[in-house]
C-alpha cells in the first residue's frame, strides 16, 4: 500500500482537507431560530438584555470545541433576508436546541422578529484602539462621568460594529448609543473591533437633538486680551455702571456733597429768648392741603449708594499713598531729646539735715 492509501485509511476526508497545506481553518456556521433574551426561561437577566453577548445551545459548544475555536469566541450574526450583519460574543450555552437568544437591541439592528432564522458564523476581530459614539438623546449629558459609565457598560460586550445602536442602563434609565467609527477600521476589519482586554480610546459626538447655547448680545464688548488670555473690558464700562465719577473721593461733586452734609449742623438756630414768640407749625392737617409727603429726590452730590448690576464686582476706591516727610527733617526730629523737662514739687520745703537736729538737742 502506498503512502496516500495509508493516509486515506487513517483519516477521514474532512480531516484531510482541514490538515492540508494552505487550506483555510474550518468555521462554525449554523442557523438558529432567534428570540429575545426576555423570553429565556429562568430569572430575569437585565445585564444580558443590555449587552453584546448571546445565549447558544449546548450543541454549539460541542461543535466549537471540535473545531478548536478558542477564546474569545466572536460571531457574525447575519440576516440574509434583509442583508444585515453585526457581531456579538457568547455568554452561556444554555439555550434550547435550535434556538438562540439575543439582546433586544441586536434584534432591532438585524431587523429580526421572534422566530426568524439567523445565521451564526465564527470570526476573528482585531482589538480596538478607538471608538466614536453618539448618544441618541440629550439626557446623556446629565451623566457626570460618561466615560466611567461606559467603561462599566462595556464589560457586558465582547465586540462592537460600526452602525450598531446598543443600549445600557444607568440610574433606572435606558440610554441608546450609536457607534459612528471604529479603529482599526476598513473593509478588511469588517468595521468591527473587539473590546476585550484592550485600552480603548472613546470619543463622543454631540447627542442627537443637541443645540449649541446661543450667546446673549447684552454682554460688554471686549477691547483686547490680557496677559493671561482673559478679556479686557473698556475702562469706562465699570465706572459708568456704578457712576464712579460722582462717588470718587477726588470728584468735585463728592466734595460738595460732603460739605453740604457736614454743614447741616452749621445753620443759624433760633433763640429761645426773643422778642417775637415762636409759633409752632400746626400738626393737624389743614383742609384743602395735601397730606402726602413730598417726593424724595435722588441726591446728585455726595457719596452715592453703590448699586451694582448682577455679575459686577467692585474692589474699592483708588489708593493714595501717604506723603512722607523729607529725610533731613525726619532725622532732625528723631535727634530731639524726648521727655526733657523739669518736674515741679508740690511743696517747696527744705529737708532737715541731721546736723540741725543735733544742735537743737
Amino acid at each position: 500500500m502506498d503512502e496516500d492509501g495509508m493516509m486515506g485509511g487513517m483519516y477521514q476526508p474532512s480531516m484531510l482537507r482541514r490538515m492540508g497545506a494552505g487550506q483555510p481553518a474550518a468555521r462554525f456556521d449554523e442557523y438558529y431560530r432567534c428570540y429575545p433574551v426576555v423570553m429565556l426561561p429562568g430569572p430575569e437577566r437585565e445585564n444580558v438584555n443590555h449587552g453584546g453577548k448571546v445565549m447558544m445551545p449546548p450543541s454549539a459548544l460541542d461543535k466549537l470545541t471540535r473545531l478548536h475555536i478558542t477564546y474569545p469566541m466572536l460571531f457574525e450574526l447575519i440576516n440574509g433576508h434583509k442583508e444585515k450583519m453585526t457581531h456579538a460574543g457568547v455568554l452561556e450555552f444554555i439555550a434550547e436546541e435550535g434556538k438562540i437568544y439575543l439582546p433586544y437591541w441586536l434584534m432591532q439592528t438585524l431587523d429580526l422578529d421572534p422566530g426568524d432564522l439567523v445565521q451564526v458564523k465564527s470570526t476573528d476581530l482585531p482589538s480596538g484602539r478607538f471608538i466614536k459614539l453618539q448618544a441618541q438623546s440629550t439626557s446623556f449629558l446629565d451623566i457626570s462621568d460618561p466615560k466611567a459609565v461606559l467603561e462599566q457598560a462595556f464589560r457586558n460586550f465582547s465586540c462592537l460594529t460600526k452602525g450598531d445602536v446598543f443600549t445600557f442602563p444607568y440610574n433606572d434609565e435606558i440610554y441608546e448609543m450609536a457607534v459612528l467609527e471604529t479603529k482599526p477600521g476598513g473593509e478588511g476589519t469588517k468595521n468591527a473591533i473587539s473590546v476585550i482586554e484592550t485600552d480603548l480610546e472613546v470619543d463622543f459626538a454631540p447627542p442627537v437633538g443637541y443645540e449649541e447655547p446661543k450667546r446673549s448680545g447684552t454682554s460688554t464688548p471686549a477691547t483686547g486680551r490680557g496677559m493671561g488670555g482673559g478679556m479686557l473690558h473698556s475702562a469706562g464700562s465699570m465706572a459708568q455702571a456704578i457712576n464712579y465719577a460722582s462717588i470718587a473721593p477726588t470728584s468735585s461733586s463728592a466734595a460738595a456733597g460732603a460739605k453740604a452734609v457736614s454743614s447741616n449742623f452749621l445753620l443759624g438756630g433760633q433763640k429761645l429768648k426773643s422778642g417775637k414768640p415762636i409759633t409752632p407749625k400746626a400738626s393737624t392737617p389743614v383742609a384743602g392741603a395735601s397730606t402726602n409727603p413730598p417726593p424724595t429726590t435722588r441726591r446728585t452730590n455726595g457719596p452715592q449708594p453703590l448699586r451694582l448690576p448682577p455679575g459686577k464686582l467692585f474692589f474699592g476706591y483708588e489708593i493714595k499713598p501717604l506723603k512722607k516727610k523729607d529725610g533731613g527733617q525726619q532725622v532732625a526730629d528723631d535727634s530731639k531729646p524726648q521727655f526733657q523737662g523739669q518736674g515741679q514739687s508740690l511743696r517747696n520745703t527744705k529737708k532737715k539735715r541731721p546736723e540741725d537736729d543735733g544742735k537743737g538737742k
